[in-house]
C-alpha cells in the first residue's frame, strides 16, 4: 500500500503544506517530562513551535510530575497546562514562597513535590478548545471535549464535553454502552493503514462497522 493511503508522516512537524500555524507536537517537543502521541496537533498563529514554552505552565524538574498527552488530539491556540510548580504550600501561616529567593530565606529541609497533585494526562482523540486552562493533576478521558475558555480543574470522563470556570461536564457525547465499546476498540492505537481504512465508519459513528473492521 503507498504511503499515500496511510495518511500523513506523523513525524512532519507540519502536516499541512502551506500551513504553518499548525503542527504534530511529537516531532517538536523534546521535554524528558512531556509524552505526546503521534497525530495530536496544537493550532497557533503565533507559532506552534512555541507550545512548549507557551503553553506548558510551571513544569519544575524537581516536582516531578509529568505531562502526558494522547495520539490524535486536537489542541487549540493559547491552551494551558498548569504543572505542579504553580502551586504554594498550605501548611504553613503564609502561602508566600520565602525559600526560593533565598539570601537567609532558603528552607533546607523543603520537599517542592509536597503536594503535588501528580501528573496530568490527556487522554486519545481529545479536543481543547482555545484558551483552556487545564490544572495540576488533572486526567482527561479518551474522547473529550474541553470547550474554549475553560478552566478544567477535576477530571473528565471518557466522552465528557466539559464547559466553564470551574468546569464541570455537561453531558456524553454517546451512551454508556457505546462509550464502553469505544474504549474497548480504541482504533487510535490502531495502524494508520487500519485507521485510513475504516475512516468513513469513524466519521459516520458506524459502531458495527468498527467492531468488525479488519
Amino acid at each position: 500500500m503507498s504511503d499515500t493511503k496511510r495518511g500523513p508522516n506523523p513525524e512532519q512537524a507540519h502536516p499541512m503544506q502551506g500551513v504553518n500555524q499548525v503542527a504534530f507536537l511529537k516531532p517538536i517537543v523534546d521535554h524528558p517530562m512531556v509524552e505526546i502521541g503521534e497525530y495530536t496537533y496544537y493550532d497557533d498563529p503565533a507559532g506552534p513551535e512555541k507550545f512548549l514554552a507557551n503553553c506548558v505552565r510551571y513544569h519544575f524538574e524537581h516536582m516531578r510530575d509529568r505531562l502526558k498527552i494522547g495520539r490524535f488530539c486536537a489542541i487549540a491556540a493559547r491552551a494551558e497546562f498548569i504543572m505542579n510548580g504553580a502551586n504554594h504550600a498550605l501548611d504553613g501561616f503564609s502561602t508566600y514562597p520565602f525559600a526560593i529567593f533565598g539570601e537567609g530565606w532558603e528552607d533546607p529541609d523543603a520537599d517542592w513535590a509536597r503536594g503535588s497533585r501528580g501528573d496530568t494526562t490527556i487522554g486519545n482523540d481529545v479536543w481543547i478548545g482555545t484558551e483552556a486552562v487545564i490544572m495540576p493533576g488533572v486526567t482527561i478521558g479518551d474522547g473529550a471535549i474541553i470547550g474554549s475558555y475553560s478552566v478544567v480543574a477535576s477530571d473528565v470522563p471518557a466522552y465528557g464535553v466539559a464547559v466553564g470556570n470551574p468546569a464541570r461536564t455537561i453531558k456524553r457525547r454517546f451512551d454508556e454502552t457505546t462509550v464502553a465499546r469505544l474504549l474497548e476498540i480504541a482504533w487510535w492505537n490502531w495502524p494508520a493503514d487500519k485507521i485510513t481504512r475504516n475512516l468513513s465508519a469513524i466519521r459516520a459513528q458506524d459502531l458495527s462497522a468498527l467492531e468488525v473492521a479488519e
